[in-house]
């Protein structure tokens, strides 16, 4: 087993602007509706939004180790979340996503069942899908 640490930084001073600090940096915000500025995505589309990254890169990984050619992979990702939760305005439920449902198009000269069986092979190797389905340890340090 060969374990890699990924390490990224987030830092929030007035408002809900938040500075990420990674490979490449970029701002997480809320909408103005929501008190912020709209610099950026909220932490709800990221999260998101880093599964198709990820179906997508793995699935360009297995490809090119396979040798097969496919021309695009297109992934719709769609969570359903309880917002009375988060906010606070309700003790029933949780935080997380109750559902998260991805939509995987395949453009390559492929049966239906090959594209199911390459999509099962991506799920199985997407560290982000295997986070989301399977429980990593999680501890948090106070400075």
């Amino acid at each position: 087993m060969a374990i890699s640490k990924v390490k990224v930084n987030g830092k929030v001073n007035d408002g809900f602007r938040t500075e990420i600090g990674c490979s490449h940096n970029f701002i997480i915000d809320q909408p103005k509706a929501m008190g912020g500025n709209d610099e950026g995505a909220n932490p709800m589309e990221i999260f998101l939004a880093s599964l198709p990254a990820c179906i997508c890169a793995i699935g360009r990984i297995i490809a090119n180790q396979k040798r097969l050619i496919v021309r695009s992979i297109d992934v719709d990702v769609e969570g359903s979340i309880d917002k009375d939760f988060l906010l606070g305005k309700t003790e029933d439920g949780r935080a997380g996503f109750t559902e998260i449902v991805t939509n995987v198009k395949i453009d390559a000269d492929m049966t239906q069942e090959e594209k199911e069986a390459f999509v099962e092979e991506i799920e199985r190797r997407c560290p982000i899908a295997d986070n989301i389905v399977a429980q990593s340890t999680l501890k948090t340090i106070v400075n």
